[in-house]
């Protein structure tokens, strides 16, 4: 059934004020993979409260609204949504710990056809609490395949860049661990998909998955590390179109290419070969 465009657009998000602590900066980083190698002392950086860094997609799990698309009153049909695309713009590094607000607004309503479905593109702002100063910006395009067909709409965004053809300039290995899952969610996203095997296998899947912001987190890792020498000053950007799910446990290849300030980039989990993350953009101040 159709969505109400106009109800849709002007959805009133209350904002979001979250305070978090070192603790909750070290719980993230453990779960995207951080501290894999304990004489890794970059990584350490990140999951030891000495010296303490936040990891730079950490705002991804900060000032979230909640799950409004179940709300009846919105008139999406919330089975089948699907996280279609995710980007971050970073304005200056996050606080290992602090108070922030989390600002929400609709900022496209797309109609793809009847049978098509449609995109709902959010606009999160992450603001310091305390000076007001603007942290991250983050865009978080939600695909309602169940949706399409209202008429009314705001125009598609231009389709991210493909990855270029041929070997990349660098690529980089990270495992999961296999309770990844388990941890990620403490952080963010409690759904039974990723903790229990029913609810996994009723979804169509042979156990429970990682979420896709996790896998998110992973790549950004791998840049990080890669271009970055493990400084989260130097990442500014990242941008990706989620394309298969990750069974917690693999390992995921994320394979890049330079191009200036910005890398181009894909992932794959190697065990299956399947491409789960793509048409990604970083951007670095390295």
């Amino acid at each position: 059934m159709p969505i109400d465009y106009d109800k849709i657009k002007n959805w009133p998000f209350p904002e979001v004020v979250q305070t978090y602590t070192e603790k909750d900066s070290i719980l993230y980083a453990l779960g995207v993979g951080y501290g894999h190698d304990p004489m890794d002392e970059a990584q350490l950086r990140f999951v030891y409260e000495k010296h303490l860094l936040a990891a730079p997609t950490m705002p991804v799990v900060l000032g979230y609204p909640g799950f409004w698309m179940k709300d009846p009153a919105a008139g999406i049909d919330w089975v089948k949504i699907v996280h279609g695309e995710q980007a971050l713009r970073l304005h200056r590094p996050i606080p290992a710990a602090g108070t922030v607000i989390g600002r929400t607004r609709v900022k496209a309503v797309v109609d793809k056809g009847r049978d098509k479905g449609a995109l709902v593109i959010l606009e999160r702002s992450i603001v310091d609490k305390g000076s007001g100063v603007l942290l991250a910006t983050l865009d978080h395009t939600t695909f309602c395949r169940g949706d399409g067909g209202f008429g009314k709409g705001d125009a598609a965004p231009p389709p991210p860049p493909a990855v270029p053809e041929g070997t990349p300039d660098a690529s980089c290995d990270l495992p999961t661990l296999p309770q990844a899952a388990l941890i990620y969610r403490l952080c963010a996203d409690p759904n039974p998909l990723h903790a229990e095997p029913a609810v996994a296998k009723a979804a169509g899947f042979s156990r429970p998955i990682l979420h896709g912001l996790c896998t998110y987190g992973v790549a950004g890792h791998a840049i990080l590390r890669t271009f970055c020498n493990y400084e989260p000053e130097k990442l500014s950007g990242l941008s990706v179109r989620f394309s298969a799910p990750v069974y917690p446990g693999e390992t995921i290849r994320t394979e890049m290419w330079r191009r200036g300030g910005t890398i181009l980039f894909r992932s794959r989990a190697i065990e299956r070969d399947v491409v789960v993350l793509n048409n990604g953009v970083a951007t670095i101040n390295a």
